[in-house]
């Protein structure tokens, strides 16, 4: 029996460590060929310089394991280098498959006291990194279609974060570019569905370098693979990268420790009509104050509470 993946390949962006490095071992296994990228800085801030040293190690291993990858350094931030990343996995594979995007870096503090800086650097490498490595591949896929006259194979699968569901009040530039993420990923998969491409985003909740003050007081199970360990989200990517979920195509998934949960779009959850031309002030007043009288203040959206996905982070000021 062959490989769900066999024959196609792939890219996974901040593949060196943590949940993109199991993505990028899952995708490797099920038999695609991967593009193991990462700028490869030591600091989940995005500081140090940059090194080849965690891409070539994830290679290896799946080398090691009987796959096949090449390791790539670009920054996909960078609008050239993303482009250049592409081009890598066509040249050395004929054509691209998949596309998981997962590079980020972390600048946590609340909004009063945050720096134009730290706000962006994090929507520069999440959600414009999303968007280079997207453009390309969609350029790529267009492209191809064209020339078949018909479908070609497409994924992405993008990573956004409980952070845009549940607010996470430490970290108002990660919770923004993780809700353009979504945006990014609706629209995508609305944009290339004729040509056979599917787009989807999921949410992880795993323990990595990136979320190591999140879970900092879950300590790691003596026996038995922890709950938060990124190999709970790996099985979800490989499933959305596959022939398999053909017909899943602009959807967010939340993932972690043996669940997924499908997370359905906004829905009215209540409407007030004017009894005139427009509305006065004193009729909203009327309207919608009681409306929200008996809830909580910050309430957020009630997707994220049936979850019981909050999670606050209040520190870093």
């Amino acid at each position: 029996m062959s490989l769900p993946l066999a024959g196609l390949s792939a890219i996974v962006t901040g593949a060196g460590r943590g949940l993109g490095r199991a993505e990028a071992l899952e995708l490797a296994r099920l038999g695609a060929a991967v593009v193991v990228n990462d700028h490869g800085q030591p600091g989940r801030d995005g500081s140090g310089a940059a090194s080849a040293g965690p891409a070539e190690q994830v290679v290896a291993q799946i080398r090691k394991a009987g796959g096949t990858a090449v390791p790539h350094t670009g920054d996909v931030s960078d609008f050239r280098q993303a482009g250049e990343l592409v081009e890598s996995a066509i040249a050395e594979f004929g054509k691209l498959d998949i596309l998981v995007n997962n590079a980020g870096i972390l600048r946590d503090r609340m909004v009063f006291s945050m720096t134009e800086d730290e706000w962006d650097a994090v929507i520069r490498v999440h959600l414009k990194g999303h968007f280079n490595t997207t453009r390309f591949a969609a350029a790529h896929w267009r492209d191809r279609a064209k020339a078949a006259g018909g479908t070609v194979y497409g994924r992405i699968v993008n990573t956004s974060s409980e952070a845009f569901l549940a607010g996470s009040a430490g970290q108002p530039n990660y919770a923004a570019a993780k809700g353009g993420i979504v945006g990014l990923t609706t629209s995508t998969a609305l944009a290339l569905a004729k040509y056979g491409v599917t787009a989807n985003a999921i949410c992880p909740r795993a323990r990595t370098r990136m979320t190591e003050d999140v879970f900092a007081g879950l300590r790691k199970p003596e026996e038995g693979l922890d709950p938060l360990a990124p190999e709970h989200v790996a099985p979800l990517v490989g499933y959305l990268a596959s022939p398999a979920a053909a017909s899943v195509n602009g959807q967010l998934l939340v993932v972690h420790g043996g669940m997924v949960a499908v997370m359905e779009r906004p829905r009215v959850r209540a409407r007030f009509d004017s009894k005139q031309e427009a509305f006065t002030h004193d009729e909203l007043d009327a309207l919608l104050t009681p409306h929200y009288a008996d809830r909580p203040p910050g309430e957020t959206f009630a997707a994220a509470e049936v979850l019981g996905l909050r999670r606050g982070r209040d520190e870093g000021d």
